[in-house]
């Protein structure tokens, strides 16, 4: 008997729930990357980027082609790209949600002393 489907999508979410798998799903969301172009953008020690590639390979979220001793990593779905697109807006409207909320409190308590500036928007 196959896992249920709700089983499977909490698999899925927590294959996305490491920051670096995130940062180079954003990556390949823009186009093919080889992996000494991840590197610097990413951030990370070599070894700790090819763990986080090597587990969104067994997730089948992305696909190898080699080219001579480099390896480029694309995704297999462009839905992925638009997943993070999504995630970034219902993100924006959480924290603007919040940012209200704070301004609020902070304009109905005298002791709070001045309003922090505005945070910048993305």
């Amino acid at each position: 008997m196959s896992a249920p489907l709700y089983q499977l999508k909490a698999e899925f979410f927590k294959t996305l729930g490491h920051p670096v798998r995130i940062r180079v799903l954003e990556l390949l969301s823009e186009r093919e990357h080889a992996v000494a172009e991840m590197l610097p953008v990413v951030a990370v020690e070599p070894a700790h980027l090819s763990q986080q590639l090597a587990v969104l390979r067994r997730a089948n979220l992305v696909v190898t082609r080699r080219e001579g001793s480099t390896v480029h990593y694309a995704l297999t779905d462009p839905r992925v790209a638009e997943l993070l697109k999504v995630a970034r807006a219902i993100l924006s409207g959480v924290l603007a949600g919040q940012a209200e909320l704070l301004a609020d409190l902070r304009a109905a308590s005298p002791e709070a002393g001045p309003p922090a500036p505005p945070e910048p928007r993305q």
